[in-house]
């Protein structure tokens, strides 16, 4: 092996074990929601609104972040992300009430967004096959969903929620260091960036308007609308839904990520070899068809299969971030890529006050149904672009 190639694949690592923390911050919300709910009285339309503007500030932070990061290089915007990360978490853990609560959740959600957009940047400039790093990318995000609700649930049981969301702004600083010292200073892509051009609404409008971009925003905002839903409500489901108490729905959600975790590089893989739109597809269904199992099949079987097949489902991350970059020039890549983020993610950032209001007014069948119903939608998109031969 190469010392270039040993130095991207240590790049990598590190940029992955980064998101890693980062996501974790954010995974840790849904397993304490039914803690939250009790020591700070509030209720699941409101849980739901609180988590919803983490994600709309979470999505809002990647076009300024890509702008910022196609500027001064990726480097400085991976080291604010993880500073940000342990900045809205730690006051997480000391928030006193519930809007002070809401209020820290924003904190956090602009400065977890400074990541993941020069992230997917950097990695494109480094890999050739970019599905594949971004498999990595996105899969190490998902083993989040499988370390950090385990450890959620059973020392928040054992020693409180806030506690457990100190742990989680603790476990960021090695990956901070690591960040410093590992990850080298490329070039800015553009360093002649400024913020009035990256404004200009006319650029904007010719990048989002571009027929394949559009596209894949469409299939964007349905599928984080729906990993929005899973990653805020499953637990609180699964607890009072299916009758689980709150440790063993933490570790059936971590199983859900933990499985999602070892079929993303797979995706990303196939998304390289065959076809981009094919793995998104089959990721859809089998997210579609462990949904539906959970809702409509009772017992331990039904839980055990759809907590699984929803797991394996959840693989389209990494290869919906290759069909973005694949839209976009090396010199467009930091602005576009981080412009359609925001835009995809503040769209679907309803995901998670939509299903917590229908979930406390309709019951949760009406709430995650909602969401089976719209992976049905994507489904119908992709097909239609095969069949038909749009070439979108």
């Amino acid at each position: 092996m190469s010392e270039a190639t040993g130095n991207r694949r240590r790049t990598l690592a590190v940029v992955s074990g980064g998101n890693f923390v980062q996501l974790g911050a954010r995974f840790l919300l849904g397993p304490l929601v039914p803690f939250v709910l009790t020591d700070l009285s509030t209720s699941e339309s409101w849980m739901g609104l609180a988590l919803t503007g983490l994600w709309a500030t979470y999505a809002l932070t990647q076009f300024p972040s890509g702008v910022l990061a196609d500027r001064y290089g990726e480097r400085r915007l991976l080291v604010a992300g993880l500073v940000g990360t342990v900045v809205g978490t730690a006051l997480l853990a000391l928030a006193p009430t519930f809007p002070v609560y809401a209020l820290f959740v924003l904190v956090l959600g602009v400065g977890t967004g400074l990541f993941f957009s020069p992230a997917t940047a950097l990695l494109s400039r480094l890999f050739d096959e970019r599905g594949g790093a971004l498999g990595w990318l996105t899969a190490a995000g998902a083993l989040a969903g499988v370390a950090y609700p385990a450890v959620a649930g059973f020392v928040g049981s054992a020693y409180g929620w806030r506690v457990a969301m100190g742990l989680g702004a603790v476990a960021v600083a090695p990956l901070l260091l690591a960040t410093l010292w590992l990850v080298p200073r490329l070039e800015p892509a553009r360093p002649d960036r400024r913020f009035a051009a990256a404004l200009d609404l006319g650029r904007i409008r010719g990048l989002l308007g571009r027929p394949g971009v559009a596209y894949t925003t469409v299939l964007a905002v349905v599928v984080s609308f729906t990993f929005q839903a899973v990653s805020s409500f499953l637990p609180t489901f699964l607890v009072q839904f299916r009758g689980l108490d709150e440790g063993t729905a933490g570790v059936a959600f971590g199983a859900v990520f933990a499985l999602s975790a070892v079929a993303q590089p797979i995706a990303g893989r196939v998304s390289d070899a065959v076809s981009r739109d094919l793995a998104l597809a089959a990721s859809v269904v089998v997210a579609a068809s462990g949904l539906t199992v959970l809702l409509v099949v009772p017992g331990t079987v039904g839980t055990v299969a759809g907590v699984g097949t929803l797991g394996v489902g959840i693989a389209w991350p990494g290869v919906l971030q290759a069909r973005f970059v694949d839209q976009f020039s090396e010199a467009e890549r930091g602005y576009g890529f981080g412009l359609a983020r925001t835009t995809y993610m503040f769209l679907a950032a309803p995901g998670s006050v939509v299903v917590g209001a229908l979930a406390e007014a309709v019951g949760w069948t009406i709430g995650f149904g909602v969401v089976v119903g719209l992976l049905c939608c994507a489904l119908v998109a992709l097909a239609a672009n095969h069949l038909l031969d749009l070439g979108l």
